[in-house]
């Protein structure tokens, strides 16, 4: 195992007895202090290759190291050493956060003093603390989120597996969630690998994400790597200008990819960089009229958009 690598997975699979297929020679290498995304709609198989990375399900071929650990031959060892959130966290309605938590902390192998600082630290990073004595039922979905991950964070673990951690949360608390999240990868150097079927929402949060559908991860990278390498270039800057001889003047500038005229005044810019500044200067220099200029970074949602569109047409010319 590679000494920065704490997950290595090569070729691993799962078919389910009906046939299903539900993971397909999945191979990946996640390094330490790294926010992995595995996204991808629900049912591409996400889920389950969870569940073989911390040896609740067993692979139909291939094999996973997690902290240089077999998932199958050491499953509790593993369960010291990384915590997981399910996409569904349950709690007992009728006690307070607290008592969840201790409820949980019980069964790690603490004294009474550790339990009860790591408790408290914990509850206080997903700002808990003044709810804590107060019933879950009570708790908004949001809350239930936060306490579900303070649960994780008891064991103090290495790495940290979220399985949809922002399914069912309006956008202003998925935001908030997301930055806990970051903020536990930066100041404890938390290793993450988190699941999403919402490409955009965590896409702001993760290093590196791989594209799952039906089994298999179809690309990986970062975000601008994706971007890059699906639609050529990171950014798209649209331009409504008049003038003429537009197109060759903004094809060369440096950090333009490609351009795309509309309409007779609208140009549409693939860029590697934010090139908006020397486009205005050469449409204005060459004495042409700007009368709107806009970049947008793309999305995680057009980039696997635009991957299945090209697959569709070059399957359709094939």
């Amino acid at each position: 195992m590679d000494a920065e690598n704490v997950i290595e997975i090569t070729e691993l699979s799962k078919q389910y007895p009906n046939g299903k297929l539900a993971v397909d020679s999945l191979s990946l290498n996640i390094k330490r202090g790294e926010v992995f995304g595995v996204l991808g709609p629900n049912g591409s198989g996400k889920t389950t290759t969870i569940l073989m990375l911390l040896g609740l399900t067993e692979p139909s071929g291939g094999r996973a190291s997690i902290l240089g650990l077999d998932p199958l031959r050491s499953p509790l060892e593993i369960k010291r050493k990384v915590g997981y959130m399910p996409d569904t966290v349950g709690f007992y309605d009728e006690l307070s956060g607290y008592e969840n938590i201790d409820y949980t902390a019980r069964f790690m192998d603490f004294s009474a003093e550790e339990r009860t600082r790591r408790m408290q630290e914990s509850l206080e990073k997903m700002r808990l603390t003044k709810s804590m004595h107060e019933k879950v039922r009570t708790y908004s979905h949001g809350m239930r989120r936060r306490l579900g991950l303070a649960e994780v964070l008891v064991k103090q673990p290495e790495i940290a597996i979220l399985d949809e951690p922002t399914q069912g949360l309006d956008p202003e608390s998925a935001a908030e969630f997301l930055e806990l999240i970051s903020t536990l990868n930066r100041d404890e150097n938390l290793t993450i690998l988190l699941s999403s079927h919402l490409l955009n929402q965590v896409q702001a949060v993760c290093d590196r994400v791989g594209l799952f559908s039906n089994g298999k991860m179809l690309i990986s990278g970062s975000v601008d790597e994706l971007s890059r390498q699906i639609i050529g270039g990171q950014y798209t800057v649209s331009v409504i200008a008049a003038g003429s001889g537009l197109r060759d003047i903004l094809s060369g500038i440096e950090g333009v990819q490609s351009v795309e005229q509309a309409e007779d005044w609208t140009y549409r810019i693939e860029c590697e960089s934010d090139v908006r500044a020397p486009l205005a200067a050469a449409i204005t220099a060459s004495g042409g009229q700007l009368f709107e200029l806009s970049m947008q970074q793309h999305s995680l949602d057009s980039i696997y958009k635009t991957y299945f569109k090209e697959a569709a047409n070059a399957d359709t010319s094939a």
